[in-house]
């Protein structure tokens, strides 16, 4: 690690480093509920929408009760545009509420409404893992890679998980452009903020300046 990529990574954290996760309202750890937030997050974030949007309808989402997959496919399909509609997704919410409900009557059909049972199918191939994911109705390659960009703090066989996004970010703020020496800038438990900064350097020229300029 040379100097200027330690300053470099410290000015994205002090600056960018909020997991989506975070911005969302999930403490994120490995139980039901949380895990299932950030499942929907992931999938509401891999729409052609901004990511504050995304973010402000997750948190919609929770505070009308759709924490878990029974309260999310017991809801009426109107329920759940009217919570997508308060968030600000309105260009994608009748697909999206009809999603969310198939995707939470799959998890509860065939892994008990539990995440880490999909994981425990996964029996720690990350490859395959990101298959599971995809599963879920809404969640394609892109929703896979920012779940496990998040959950990779706290499943240790998805670390170091940086994908082309991450990468692209990586490039354009003069870091390396490889997971693992991504890795060995931070601390284990940083990598999900590694990550998300990396994200919003790749998505916003501004970020990256601004964060070169600051280290």
């Amino acid at each position: 690690m040379t100097d200027k990529e330690k300053e470099t990574v410290r000015a994205l954290l002090r600056a960018h480093g909020t997991t989506f996760a975070e911005e969302a309202g999930i403490r994120l750890k490995d139980t039901p509920q949380p895990l299932y937030r950030l499942l929907v997050l992931a999938m509401l974030l891999s729409a052609r929408i901004r990511a504050s949007v995304a973010v402000e309808t997750a948190r919609a989402l929770a505070d009308a009760g759709m924490k878990d997959p029974r309260r999310m496919s017991s809801a009426t399909w109107q329920q759940r545009v009217d919570a997508l509609g308060e968030g600000g997704y309105r260009r994608y919410d009748e697909r999206t509420s009809t999603q969310l409900g198939k995707g939470a009557e799959l998890l509860l059909e065939q892994y008990g409404g539990d995440v880490r049972r999909m994981r425990k199918e996964a029996d720690g191939d990350v490859g395959r893992l990101k298959e599971v994911l995809q599963e879920i109705p809404g969640v394609g390659p892109t929703g896979a890679d920012i779940f496990l960009r998040e959950v990779q703090g706290i499943w240790p066989e998805v670390h170091p998980y940086f994908d082309a996004k991450t990468l692209q970010g990586a490039e354009r703020l003069g870091l390396p452009a490889d997971p693992g020496r991504l890795a060995g800038l931070v601390k284990r438990g940083e990598a999900p903020a590694l990550a998300a900064g990396l994200v919003r350097a790749a998505l916003d020229k501004e970020v990256a300046d601004d964060v070169r300029a600051a280290a």
